[in-house]
């Protein structure tokens, strides 16, 4: 396929520039039969049949070398002809209707200012977060609840995603045995790219959306489960084709996503769309949209153990005390909500057989082991269930 032909004169070292005017904002459309004709100028064609629309931008030009090239394709102006190299958009995916890949005003000098007040802006971008995340309270609860639901019937918690969005959900899969004392594959995440992708970028992996499905259905998932797909821009393949699997699977499906009306927020049965707007350094979804995804993992993970019972008031009580530290955080634990002192909850703590439900049961029933244990299984492990009804 021929290039450009530009002028000899673009092609003199000695060419200055002064002959240009190029728009650098300016973009259209039109139908071209040569793509790398001259704009508006069909009669020298490598295929005469094919006509396809081609996104054209304006570009300045020095000394024969195109300037600003974006997306592939570039134009300038030398006096009265423009000459283009364009690019098919069916061949280019456009983002920059994106929410996540917009600039924002309020940092668009960030370069310039001083340290504190560079953070300052950071930080108050990012007390847009929290709000955006409250605003989606309503979608979140109905997505705890069927999480509870799922999990009650025996099925477990899966998250997936790419990039950034795929390690927060390994980070708060990773985070559930610690806290609340399950099983390591009860609540599980997957980023594309696997392992390796943790700690090193393998973003080219997040554009197949076969690999979603492969990598999910490689956990064993089934009907049974719960898949929470995160994408910040709404669109990633690698995300959809897993909540495509998993919607074929008769699974119940949440999204996050950070995107109005996005793809997977109508791929999916639940979809969560905190918009904390465009970020201080354009198209970085690590930031506020990676933040706001992090809190609604914290939210759906820690409200469906709420939910399960693996939380007293505000304690922790399925910890399992299995060294020094948890054992002294296992006792201040039954200390707290039976009121008993210290050594009372030691002593109940070991009446238990270790386990801190099961103590605190104990201490505010008077209850031997067997009959707290007995009653905390009809109440499904929720201590205040087993101690009122």
């Amino acid at each position: 396929m021929p290039r450009p032909r530009f002028p000899a004169a673009l092609n003199h070292p000695s060419a200055d520039n002064q002959g240009y005017q190029p728009d650098h904002q300016k973009q259209y459309e039109e139908d071209l039969r040569d793509p790398y004709g001259r704009a508006g100028d069909s009669s020298e064609t490598e295929n005469p049949g094919d006509k396809r629309n081609y996104q054209k931008y304006q570009r300045p030009m020095q000394h024969g070398k195109l300037l600003n090239v974006d997306r592939g394709t570039c134009a300038a102006t030398v006096g009265n002809e423009t000459l283009v190299e364009a690019v098919p958009t069916s061949d280019m995916p456009r983002f920059d209707t994106l929410l996540t890949e917009q600039r924002n005003p309020a940092s668009a000098a960030i370069d310039a200012v001083s340290t504190e007040e560079m953070l300052r802006i950071i930080n108050a971008e990012d007390r847009k977060v929290a709000e955006a995340v409250g605003r989606e309270i309503p979608t979140i609860a109905r997505a705890v609840d069927a999480i509870v639901a799922a999990l009650e019937n025996g099925g477990r918690l899966f998250y997936i995603g790419a990039g950034t969005s795929g390690r927060l959900g390994v980070l708060d899969a990773s985070e559930c045995p610690p806290t609340f004392s399950v099983p390591p594959d009860l609540v599980q995440g997957i980023i594309a790219g696997g392992e390796p992708a943790l700690s090193r970028a393998t973003e080219a992996s997040e554009d197949d959306p076969a690999a979603g499905a492969r990598d999910l259905l490689a956990r064993g998932f089934t009907g049974r489960d719960v898949l929470v797909a995160l994408a910040a821009s709404g669109r990633t393949p690698y995300a959809l084709g897993a909540a495509a699997e998993a919607r074929r699977l008769g699974a119940t499906t949440i999204g996050i996503s950070c995107t109005p009306d996005s793809e997977l927020a109508r791929a999916v049965d639940i979809p969560i769309t905190p918009l904390p707007g465009p970020e201080v350094v354009a198209g970085s979804t690590r930031l506020k949209a990676g933040t706001a995804q992090k809190l609604v993992l914290n939210m759906l993970s820690t409200g469906a153990f709420i939910r399960l019972g693996y939380v007293y008031g505000n304690l922790m009580v399925n910890v399992q005390p299995t060294n020094t530290k948890l054992k002294d955080r296992a006792r201040r634990i039954i200390a707290n909500a039976a009121d008993v002192s210290y050594e009372r909850a030691g002593e109940l703590l070991e009446e238990a057989g270790n386990r801190v439900r099961t103590a605190i049961v104990m201490a505010k029933t008077g209850l031997d082991r067997a009959a707290a244990e007995q009653r905390l299984a009809a109440a499904g492990g929720r201590i205040s269930r087993a101690l009122h009804g």
